[in-house]
């Protein structure tokens, strides 16, 4: 009589026995191995307790079936209610930078034997919650966040049931949870006075949406550095609302148009540096306006002059998001931390010429 296969039990087999549509059950491993049912359960959810030759006929059976061990079913009957695995909701995991902090956080995640599953919300606030209770539905252990909406309120039920909780890059709104972010003021204020120092007075600002945070940030840093080096704020120089390379290029073509055009510009954003780069180059002007831009680029050292950048470290983002999740869940039950990671300053060229 043929054997039948599929069930709600902790193992299924990496691809379905021969002449069956469906997969194993532990029942099938406990007949080949000849044990009882509930041996099987033991030694595959390894609980101790079995002697050792019934192990190593489970094993056996295991192997001769190819069974893989179904860790959804397993985890609806934990007490603790933990599944091994995280949601991770970002803007756009195509993003070069999103990318490096997603892999941060699953150089972590592997330690633990944790599986991350990743979402992208693409800037819609509506998506991003989609994602959280697509991902909490599946009772992950613990959601990392880089946050679009301005109103996490709706997190704070799963926050406090237990739930792990942390925003990266940007801040939460409306909900206490521990959050990592770069140090976007201080890099900027890095960014806007090393400039400065070249002897530029006339620094430009072009930014992104001022109602995100990092803009804002950026925004503020900026001043901060004009005002360090008794240099007045002038708002004629500020471009923001900028969103993609295209905006960025005719920003940078209107400031150059200006009867006292800027000498130098600082692009708060990678897509902003790539639109006015392409600009300045159209315009003749590359290599002789000066510039500094906020997050690194490929290839920003390989054309002449090289492309003087603040960088972050997103893969520290995103390791050290992933390390305050798994604290949380080994009971950390501290106040909530802010983390800020520092940013560097690489100076290739752009941002070293003279007025």
């Amino acid at each position: 009589m043929p054997l039948t296969y599929g069930s709600n039990d902790g193992y299924r087999s990496r691809e379905t026995f021969p002449g069956s549509a469906r997969r194993p059950t532990m029942k099938e491993v406990a007949a080949v191995a000849g044990v009882s049912l509930a041996t099987v359960s033991r030694v595959i959810n390894a609980e101790g307790n079995v002697r050792a030759d019934l192990v190593e006929k489970v094993h056996e059976a295991v192997a001769l079936l190819g069974y893989r061990r179904d860790l959804t079913a397993t985890n609806l009957r934990r007490s603790n209610r933990q599944s091994a695995s995280i949601g991770v909701v970002v803007d756009d995991v195509a993003n070069p930078f999103l990318a490096a902090v997603l892999r941060g956080v699953e150089t972590v995640a592997r330690t633990r034997g944790v599986l991350p599953l990743v979402g992208s919300s693409d800037e819609d606030a509506g998506r991003e919650r989609e994602l959280a209770d697509a991902f909490l539905s599946r009772r992950v252990d613990g959601l990392i966040v880089v946050p679009t909406g301005a109103d996490h309120s709706y997190l704070a039920v799963e926050r406090d049931a237990g739930v792990g909780l942390v925003f990266v890059d940007r801040p939460p709104a409306f909900v206490d949870a521990d959050c990592v972010l770069s140090d976007n003021a201080g890099g900027a204020t890095a960014a806007t006075g090393h400039l400065a120092a070249a002897g530029h007075r006339r620094i430009a600002f072009l930014g992104d949406r001022g109602s995100i945070f990092t803009a804002a940030e950026r925004l503020r840093g900026y001043r901060d550095g004009l005002a360090a080096h008794g240099i007045a704020f002038d708002e004629r120089l500020v471009r923001m609302e900028l969103h993609d390379e295209a905006a960025a290029a005719a920003a940078t073509a209107e400031l150059l148009a200006l009867a006292d055009a800027p000498t130098a510009l600082f692009t708060a954003q990678n897509l902003i540096t790539v639109g006015a780069v392409e600009r300045l180059r159209e315009l003749g002007r590359h290599g002789r306006v000066a510039l500094v831009g906020f997050d690194d680029l490929p290839l920003a050292a390989a054309v002449e002059p090289g492309l003087s950048v603040v960088a972050q470290d997103p893969g520290e983002l995103g390791r050290r998001a992933a390390e305050l999740l798994f604290a949380r869940a080994d009971g950390d039950g501290g106040p909530t931390r802010r983390l800020q990671v520092p940013t560097t300053l690489i100076e290739r060229g752009s941002g070293e010429l003279a007025p």
